[in-house]
């Protein structure tokens, strides 16, 4: 596993974990929500810029360190560009403290018994080679739940936690996503359900073995307790999931030992139209709401 002082902060940090991993079907929307038209580029190299300049931007605000950002999860694009200078991964370490993580799906299957799997993650040894250099403490992946059904969650689990494996072995800690759709009826129910899944498959792993975990703000506060105080779970964080800011801060806030991982609450009030003094300020008001959601419990 990546140096000790990245697992002691990932396992005892106070704060959150940013997510910076907008991949090439959420970037227009997310270029978009910045105030970045789709007509302000003519191809994907001139999108991926434009939200690389973002993401870059909002790294290197003064507030963005350690104290209150435990770590970040990164775009592939990503870790192969510089921040300031230097490899991204780097710079998120080195000069901010930020422990930094690898999206490595490659998207989603159709929707099948109530669920979206992962599609085949085609070069995964060598892309976690990769990131093992580049410097990355560990890697995130998601899968979508939109239905209560069993054997849709149960299939949900078991990729995610195949993938775990395969991850663990490169040396690397997996952030497994089975993310919950906010707006399905039965979403209680196909939590209880992941819950036990979970629960069977971490049971399962070796002893000395790891995972970390990323969830969807539950409807039954702290439901997800037994993961939080499993011995094979270094750390759950908690994705925003399309609830607003206040709403996402207010659920966290009833979960203990939980942590958040936002994307879109995280860069929710920011645009490009703003100089450097007014991004600056409205992104730590976001920092410090998420902070003391994520430290509340």
């Amino acid at each position: 596993m990546s140096n000790q002082a990245q697992w002691d902060q990932v396992l005892a940090g106070k704060g959150f974990i940013a997510a910076l991993d907008q991949s090439g079907g959420s970037t227009p929307k997310a270029l978009k929500l910045y105030g970045v038209e789709e007509d302000a580029y003519d191809n994907d190299d001139e999108m991926y810029a434009l939200i690389h300049q973002m993401r870059s931007r909002i790294v290197n605000a003064p507030c963005f360190t350690g104290d209150k950002v435990v770590g970040a999860i990164l775009f592939e694009m990503t870790m192969d560009r510089q921040i300031g200078g230097k490899p991204a991964a780097q710079t998120l370490w080195e000069d901010h403290g930020v422990v930094p993580f690898l999206k490595v799906d490659k998207g989603l299957k159709d929707l099948h018994n109530g669920v979206q799997v992962m599609k085949p993650i085609d070069g995964l040894d060598a892309l976690l080679t990769r990131a093992k250099t580049a410097g990355m403490f560990g890697t995130k992946m998601r899968s979508v739940v939109s239905a209560a059904n069993f054997v849709g969650i149960k299939d949900i689990v078991t990729q995610q936690f195949e993938f775990g494996k395969q991850i663990l072995a490169h040396g690397l800690m997996p952030i497994l996503e089975p993310e919950v759709t906010i707006s399905i009826p039965d979403k209680a129910a196909a939590e209880d359900m992941l819950l036990a899944e979970i629960t069977a498959q971490l049971d399962s792993l070796p002893d000395d073995q790891k995972i970390m975990l990323k969830v969807t703000l539950p409807e039954k506060a702290n439901l997800y307790q037994p993961l939080v105080d499993h011995p094979k779970v270094l750390r759950i964080v908690a994705l925003s999931g399309g609830y607003d800011r206040d709403e996402a801060n207010t659920r966290l806030a009833q979960n203990n030992g939980i942590i958040a991982s936002f994307s879109r609450a995280l860069t929710e009030g920011l645009s490009a139209q703003q100089d450097d003094a007014a991004f600056n300020a409205t992104l730590s008001d976001t920092i410090d709401s998420i902070y003391a959601a994520s430290v509340a419990g």
